[in-house]
């Protein structure tokens, strides 16, 4: 599955470099020339990683960089034409994970793309056909996506993090509805159920185990 990255740059010559670059390193490429539209764009198509240029027209990338760092856990990278301890130092504690300098050469920026896209890759939770992706909240069977609920995905992540092992109701309500839940609630069983339900309409098979009397767990293997 190729990589989708989002590049939100308001100069079109070098929005243009940048997305014929990628495309050529082999990623998919979209591009806005505004904060807005970027968030926009990043919030309807979850992407991959994300370019970001600070010098925007309708307000500064930093805040761009916190708005998407509050909704999602992408890599971004940012440019910039300041090369100045304090400014790095904020864009760090936007949410920004590294940053190129002005003028810069297209193999540079490339390398840190692909740094940045390795480091993502390895939180990749696989199990055969089956891909969670939780930066992007997103999960994948044969490459197409599964719709989960809010819930649902955080059940199976939970899940996933320690393949096989039995999570009982009451731990499944104390970590995902934060113990809000009675213990006569069949919130929990009902949620798996509709999970259950969608992991087997594509995949023609159960990843979810019941035990009975004790909870549940991410089946592995057929």
């Amino acid at each position: 599955m190729q990589a989708h990255i989002l590049v939100i740059e308001d100069n079109p010559d070098i929005a243009q470099v940048l997305q014929y670059e990628l495309q050529e390193g082999g990623w998919d490429v979209s591009t806005a020339s505004t904060g807005t539209s970027g968030l926009m764009q990043a919030r309807e198509t979850p992407p991959h990683l994300v370019i970001l240029d600070l010098g925007l027209p309708d307000f500064d990338g930093v805040e761009v960089a916190r708005r998407l760092r509050k909704t999602m856990d992408v890599p971004i990278i940012v440019l910039t034409a300041i090369d100045a301890v304090d400014r790095k130092v904020e864009l760090l504690e936007a949410g920004a994970n590294d940053y190129v300098t002005k003028p810069f050469h297209p193999e540079e920026l490339l390398a840190r793309v692909k740094v940045q896209l390795r480091q993502k890759k390895d939180d990749l939770l696989s199990f055969g056909d089956l891909q969670i992706h939780p930066e992007r909240r997103q999960v994948l069977y044969d490459g197409k996506e599964v719709l989960l609920s809010r819930k649902e995905f955080e059940l199976l992540l939970l899940l996933s993090r320690q393949p096989g092992r039995v999570y009982s109701r009451q731990e499944i309500s104390n970590e995902i509805w934060k113990g809000e839940l009675s213990t006569s609630s069949n919130v929990v069983d009902v949620h798996f159920g509709n999970l259950r339900s969608k992991l087997r309409d594509v995949a023609g098979r159960s990843y979810i185990r019941t035990v009975r009397g004790m909870g549940y767990a991410l089946r592995t293997s057929a």
